[in-house]
């Protein structure tokens, strides 16, 4: 198996510099401050008030991975609570994306899991067992996510990145933040930003 790329240091925003595609919704936020969580995606997708197959996908988790679920547009039913956090967290999954809403946050917040998500609601799905799946490409917050995507989420969003690419996608943010804090000690030394970037190449 080839080993994980580490992301721990990319910040999504440096790569919001240069790509334009693969970032979610500005919506779905994070709700534990100041987390950095990135893996290949496990992707489920479930409809309205059923939440049988995110019973599934957790059973079947590996660690290491980022549970990402499209809710086919629900926006009523919480999917993720404490007894999911916890299932997660014995598979080794890393963090969740839900492009939807969550229940029991102070739960989430005690077991210390990063969860991305539109809200809370106390509304819960049940295992109704009427359709969903899992390991397909699934939509999250306006981004198609196939199974194995790397995603990478922090406090400013969520981005999905091509396997393929990440790596570049890696140097290039990793040259960029180097960068800007030669341009923070310039600016701190009373330089102004119209002097550091005349002349200089902006981010395409």
């Amino acid at each position: 198996m080839t080993p994980q790329l580490d992301l721990s240091d990319i910040e999504t925003a440096t790569l919001g510099h240069f790509l334009e595609t693969g970032f979610m919704a500005p919506s779905l936020q994070g709700l534990l401050p100041g987390r950095r969580v990135f893996g290949p995606a496990l992707t489920v997708r479930i409809q309205g008030d059923d939440g049988a197959m995110l019973t599934d996908a957790l059973s079947a988790a590996k660690p290491g991975q980022v549970i990402v679920i499209d809710r086919c547009g629900d926006l009523r039913h919480a999917c993720w609570g404490a007894v999911t956090t916890a299932a997660a967290k014995a598979r080794g999954v890393v963090g969740a994306v839900i492009d939807g809403f969550v229940t029991d946050r102070s739960a989430i917040e005690h077991e210390d899991f990063p969860v991305w998500c539109r809200g809370r609601s106390p509304i819960t799905t049940k295992p109704r067992r009427l359709g969903g799946d899992f390991n397909v490409t699934v939509g999250c917050g306006g981004v198609s996510v196939r199974p194995g995507d790397m995603i990478l989420a922090d406090e400013n969003g969520v981005v999905v990145l091509d396997k393929k690419q990440t790596a570049n996608h890696a140097a290039r943010a990793r040259k960029m933040q180097e960068d800007e804090v030669g341009i923070l000690e310039r600016l701190r030394a009373g330089e102004t930003l119209a002097d550091i970037t005349r002349g200089a190449k902006q981010p395409s």
